[in-house]
C-alpha cells in the first residue's frame, strides 16, 4: 500500500512538475509576443532610394502597375491557413499552407512576378507582400531583389508586417516577418510619407494581422504649382463586420479629399482586398462567395474620385485550396482609384494564371489633364 502510494504521489508531483513547464512556456511565449508587439508611428518619413531627376508632364500618357507577390509562396497549389471557403454544395474547405514550399519556390516566384512587371514597362510600380527577412519566405530578401532588377527607377519602402516569432499552425509555424509595400518611379519624387491605417487591435488578432499602412508619394510637375500624388496602398482582409474597413476608407478619403482641396492629381493603386469592379458573379466558379468579399463603388470614395478597374481578369483567386481553373473563387480587389483631373487612357488586368502568387497585376495608363 505504501508503494503504491509513493508511486501515486511521484506520478501526480510529475505530471504537475509537466503541467508547470507547459504553463511557463506558454505563459512565457505570450509575454514574448506582447513585449515583441508595437505599431510603426504614423505620418513616418519613408526614405527614397535612388531617386530619379525627370519630371512628369501634364498630357503625356504615363503608366503605373501594381501586384501583390505573395512573399513568394503561392504557386498555383499552394493554400493558405487563415483562408477557409465553402463549394456550393456544401463542402467546407480549409487552406493549410503557411510557409512557402521552399526556398527555389520563393526564388522562382519572386523572379516570375518581376519579370512580368518588367515586361509591363510601366513608369511607377507598386508591390505589396514583399519580404526582406522573414521565416515564411526563407529568410530572402525579396526587396533587394527588386531593387537590383529595377536600378533606373527610384525605390523606397514601407514596413506593414513585423512580428515576433508566431507559433502557428503549430506543426508548420508562420514564424517571424518583416515585410512591406515598395514603390518605384522613374521620376523624381520630392518626398514620401507611411501613414499607418487603423487595425484589428483586439487579443490575439492584433499578432496576425498585418500592421496596415498606405505611402503617399508626392511628385513635382513640369510647369506646374500642383503635384501628382501617387498611394500605395494594402487594406486589411478578413474584417467580421466590416468596422475595420470602414475606419480604413474614412481615413482613405480624408487623406484624398485634402488633396484634392490643394487641387492635386491623385492616384491610389494596391491591393484592396475588396471587389472594387463589381466583379462577384463574373467569373466562372463552384464556390460560394467568401465572406471577406465585400464590394465597394464609387458612393464609398469621397466626392471627385473613382475607382479605374477592368474585369477582363481576375487579380485575386480564393486560397482555401491551390488554384484549380473553373472552380477557384475569382474576384478583382487590385486596381487604382484616381481624381477626377486624371483622364484614364485604358485599364487591364494581366492574366498570369496565378502562377507566381495568388494575385494577378493590374496596369492603367492615364493623362494629368
Amino acid at each position: 500500500m505504501v508503494k503504491k502510494n509513493n508511486f501515486l504521489r511521484i506520478f501526480l508531483k510529475t505530471i504537475a512538475l509537466i503541467l508547470a513547464i507547459i504553463i511557463l512556456v506558454v505563459g512565457g511565449y505570450i509575454v514574448y509576443v506582447c513585449v515583441q508587439y508595437y505599431r510603426i508611428e504614423d505620418n513616418k518619413v519613408i526614405t527614397i532610394n535612388n531617386n530619379q531627376s525627370n519630371l512628369v508632364s501634364l498630357n503625356q500618357e504615363i503608366s503605373i502597375s501594381t501586384y501583390n507577390i505573395g512573399f513568394g509562396a503561392y504557386s498555383q497549389d499552394f493554400s493558405f491557413f487563415m483562408d477557409s471557403g465553402e463549394t456550393l454544395d456544401g463542402k467546407i474547405l480549409q487552406g493549410t499552407g503557411s510557409v512557402a514550399k521552399n526556398l527555389q519556390t520563393v526564388l522562382n516566384n519572386t523572379s516570375g512576378a518581376v519579370n512580368v512587371i518588367k515586361e509591363l514597362n510601366t513608369d511607377f510600380m507598386f508591390f505589396q507582400e514583399v519580404d526582406v527577412n522573414a521565416t515564411r519566405s526563407y529568410y530572402y530578401n525579396q526587396y533587394k531583389y527588386i531593387q537590383d532588377s529595377f536600378k533606373d527607377y527610384s525605390n523606397s519602402i514601407s514596413m506593414n508586417f513585423h512580428s515576433a516569432f508566431l507559433m502557428y499552425p503549430i506543426f508548420n509555424p508562420h514564424g517571424k516577418s518583416d515585410a512591406g509595400i515598395v514603390t518605384l518611379s522613374k521620376y523624381n519624387i520630392s518626398n514620401a510619407v507611411r501613414r499607418s491605417l487603423p487595425i484589428d487591435e483586439s487579443f490575439p488578432n492584433k499578432f496576425f494581422d498585418l500592421d496596415r499602412c498606405f505611402q503617399i508619394n508626392y511628385l513635382p510637375i513640369e510647369n506646374s504649382d500642383k503635384q501628382l500624388v501617387l498611394i500605395n496602398i494594402h487594406m486589411s482582409a478578413y474584417d467580421e463586420g466590416g468596422k475595420i474597413r470602414a475606419k480604413q476608407l474614412e481615413m482613405l478619403n480624408s487623406v484624398l479629399k485634402e488633396e484634392s482641396q490643394k487641387d492635386n492629381y491623385v492616384i491610389v493603386g494596391g491591393d484592396f482586398n475588396h471587389d472594387i469592379a463589381n466583379s462577384v458573379g463574373i467569373f466562372p466558379t463552384n464556390r460560394k462567395q467568401p465572406e471577406w468579399v465585400f464590394q465597394l463603388s464609387n458612393e464609398d470614395l469621397t466626392s471627385g474620385y473613382s475607382w479605374a478597374s477592368s474585369l477582363n481578369a481576375p487579380t485575386c483567386r480564393s486560397s482555401d485550396t491551390g488554384y484549380i481553373q473553373g472552380e477557384s473563387y475569382l474576384v478583382v480587389i487590385d486596381g487604382f482609384i484616381v481624381s477626377s483631373n486624371i483622364e484614364v487612357v485604358n485599364v487591364q488586368n494581366i492574366d498570369t494564371q496565378f502562377m507566381f502568387s495568388d494575385h494577378n497585376p493590374a496596369r492603367m495608363t492615364f493623362k494629368l489633364i
